[in-house]
Formats: structure tokens, sequence, C-alpha cells
């Protein structure tokens, strides 16, 4: 009987009676359980799970020195990093990541915080977004490494991935800088970008709500994808629909406790009054605290990964040559792109190979003639100094025989001249005269 239903069911297949979505063997059954069975505590199995691993928050922080950034993140998580005094003469931009481990009753946080040292202080300031663009795809490009490793151990690796860019803005009343708009239109597609108006108590209140609007304008027209906070989860789709329309957020950020009433609050004593951090009438600051960490933190990680990484890692495989089908759009294996990128290597490597040959046959030739050429020099210098030689030895041979010639004819006169003198002796009957010492004698 079932192979008679399967012969059945083959049969449609292959007549197109019947699709995947249409056959009874392919359609999907609700069931209603008899009894309780235990399967609906999965979520709390997964809970116990995630607290047990920990969790990791990595934020990224953009903006012009002094304006905030440390302080802001001390108040964002109600505690005091550590932290250099940066000055205003960096020579360029450079990133300085710390990771600090938090512990929030029984939730563990490995957060990282990149700061942007020197970020704006430079009089050229047209590539001051490539460190922080190369920064965050150095993250990508170590987690997609880990990923392709054969061996993986993506459950205890430091992802350091960044989830969200607080990008500070100066509260100038005016317009974003030009600054301001290249470099987050180069982030947009790499990180969540949160923009943040910073040190929003240096503005009156109704510059700020227009500054706010300028700098939404701004955003909107030049192409700017900031962060929206989502709405597909009827838990949290009113408030954060309500938050949308307050970005950009104007905090005001401040470890310093004032008595205010009769409790103490974080705030900023001015000669004119307070500025209270976690009044909302005064600024934006528990809104951001609200929507970054307690509301949309597990949304920052998932976007993350699922948008801007996938993006990256999509981008990254294509130039390497890999697709999911082929040019007549049917699926494609790892295996057989694989094969196939590898033996366009294997041709590639084998055409450099061959020009590589041709090339040192040529420079072998090359050289052979020009050793040739200077065999031939070399033997021409030599016959050349060979017949010197000769020419010289021909006249020290004729220089020679004068001298021999000249030494002859000096001995013959010499003997002629002795026997000339023997002759006059004989000759005259004298004896040669002795010497003076004879003669002393």
């Amino acid at each position: 009987m079932t192979n008679l239903l399967l012969f059945w069911v083959l049969e449609g297949l292959l007549l197109g009676v019947w699709s995947k979505e249409t056959c009874p063997r392919f359609q999907k059954r609700s069931l209603s359980l008899g009894g309780h069975v235990g399967f609906d505590s999965l979520p709390d199995q997964l809970v116990s799970k995630s607290v047990s691993q920990g969790f990791c928050f990595n934020i990224l922080c953009v903006g012009e020195t002094g304006i905030g950034k440390s302080t802001l993140m001390n108040t964002l998580f109600n505690t005091m990093f550590e932290k250099e005094e940066a000055t205003h003469y960096e020579p360029g931009v450079r990133l300085k990541p710390r990771t600090y481990c938090l512990k929030e009753t029984n939730v563990d946080l490995k957060l990282t915080v990149v700061d942007t040292v020197g970020f704006g202080d430079q009089v050229n300031k047209e590539e001051s977004y490539k460190p922080i663009v190369d920064y965050i795809d150095a993250q990508f490009e170590n987690y997609l490494q880990e990923e392709l490793k054969i061996k993986r151990s993506l459950h205890d690796y430091h992802d350091s991935r960044m989830h969200v860019c607080l990008y500070f803005i100066a509260p100038t009343g005016h317009s974003l800088k030009s600054l301001d708009l290249v470099t987050m239109k180069k982030l947009d597609s790499k990180v969540n970008i949160i923009p943040i108006v910073a040190k929003a108590d240096t503005i009156s209140k109704s510059e700020l709500h227009k500054f706010k609007i300028k700098v939404m304008s701004e955003l909107v027209s030049n192409g700017v994808q900031i962060y929206q906070f989502p709405t597909d989860d009827e838990a949290v789709a009113e408030i954060n629909g309500t938050m949308n329309a307050h970005l950009p957020f104007a905090v005001v950020g401040s470890m310093e406790e004032v008595k205010v009433g009769n409790k103490l609050v974080k705030a900023r004593q001015y000669p004119w009054g307070v500025v209270q951090i976690e009044n909302e009438s005064h600024c934006d600051f528990v809104k951001l605290r609200e929507m970054l960490i307690r509301v949309n933190m597990e949304d920052l990680r998932e976007q993350t990964h699922a948008r801007h990484y996938e993006l990256y890692r999509r981008c990254k495989l294509e130039e390497m040559g890999f697709k999911d089908t082929d040019p007549d759009s049917e699926p494609f294996s790892l295996q057989e792109t694989y094969e196939a990128k590898r033996n366009e290597f294997l041709g590639e490597l084998q055409k450099k190979e061959e020009g590589m040959r041709q090339m040192f046959v040529m420079r072998v030739k090359e050289t052979e003639t020009d050793l040739k050429d200077k065999e031939k020099e070399l033997h021409d210098k030599f016959d050349q100094l060979k017949r010197m030689h000769q020419e010289e030895k021909k006249k020290l041979e004729e220089k020679r025989r004068d001298l021999e010639e000249e030494m002859n004819a000096f001995n013959r006169r010499r003997v002629a001249a002795q026997t000339l003198q023997a002759q006059s002796y004989q000759t005259t009957g004298q004896q040669p005269v002795k010497k003076d010492k004879d003669r002393k004698k």
C-alpha cells in the first residue's frame, strides 16, 4: 500500500498534476497535542545557554577630539573606563580599541569601545574616514577567515565586528560639516550609525530643535542611511517608532553628582543652573540609553551579522569567483566552484610559467649574445696586446744586438790598443812604469 501511494505521488509529480506545495506528501499538517510534552521550555534553554556563554558588544565612537566621547561612554555604562588624554596634534587618524569585561546581575558582557583618535584634527581631512573603513573591514575579514577554517571555534571566538557607530556631531546650530557627511556616507553600508548631537547643553532648545531637523534633512538629501530602530516586533514597535522621530539624540554626559532637592543626580553644574543628565526635558541621554542598551542591543548585533557582514562576505566571495548559480541559472555547488577556480588558476599558472620560461630563454639568449660580444672584445684586446708585445720584443732584440755589436767593437779596439802598446814597449826596450808603491821603495 505504501509503495502504491509513493508511485501515485511520483506519477503525479512527473505529469505536472502536483507540485511540492500541492502534493499531500509535502504539505505540513497541524496537529494538536494530547498532553504536555515539554518543548515549550526551549526558549528558557536558549536563554540559559546564552547567559552561560556571555555576550559581546562593540561600539565605535567617531567624533572630533574633545567632543565628549569618553565621558558619554562612562555615563552610559555608569563606570569609569580608563582613558588617555588625546591632543590635537595627531599626524593622522588612528583607532584605539579597548575591551572590558562587565557584569550586571548574572549577565556577563564583553564590551569593546573603539575611539577615533585624531579625527578631524588634520588640515587635510580628505581621507580621514579611510582608517575607520579599513578597521571595520579588517574585523569582518578576521571573522570571515575564522568561518572559512576547516576546524572552526566560533563559539569562543572574540567577535570584534562593530555593532554600532555613535557618530558625534558638533552642536554648531547650522548644518553638518562636509567631513561628517562624507564619513557617514562611507560607513552606512558597513556599520549601524546612530547620530548624536554632543554637548547639547551648549545650544538653546529652539536652536537644537531646528538643528535636529536640519541634520536629518541633510542626511536624507545626501543618501546617508542611518540605523532605524525596528518596528516589526509588536513588543517594541511603539517605543521604537516614537524614538525614530527623535533622531539625532541630543545628549550630555557627566559622572559628577550634584545635589538637586533631596537626592544626588548626575548633572553638570553651571553658574546659571544645573543640567540633569537623566532628565528627559534637559537632554536625550535616557532615550539613547534605552534604545541602545535596554531595547535594541540584540537587534544591533543581528543587523551587523545579517546585513553588514553578509554584504562584505558576499562581495568578498564574488571577488574570489564563488557564485550560487551557473550561467544557466542552475545551482552551483561549492565543490564545482572550487574545481572551476582551481582549473582556472592552474591555467593561469601554466600561462605564467610558459611566459616566464620564454622570458628566461630570451634572457639567456641575450646573455649569451652579450657574453659572446664580450669574449670577442677580449680576444681582440688579447691579439692587440700580443702584437704590441711582439713589437716590443722585436725592438728589444734589435737593441740587444746593437749593444752586443758595440761591445764587440769596443773589445776589438781595446785588444788592438793593448797589442799596439805592447809592440811599442818591445821596440823601444823600455819597461812599463812601475807602480807608485814600487817607486817609493
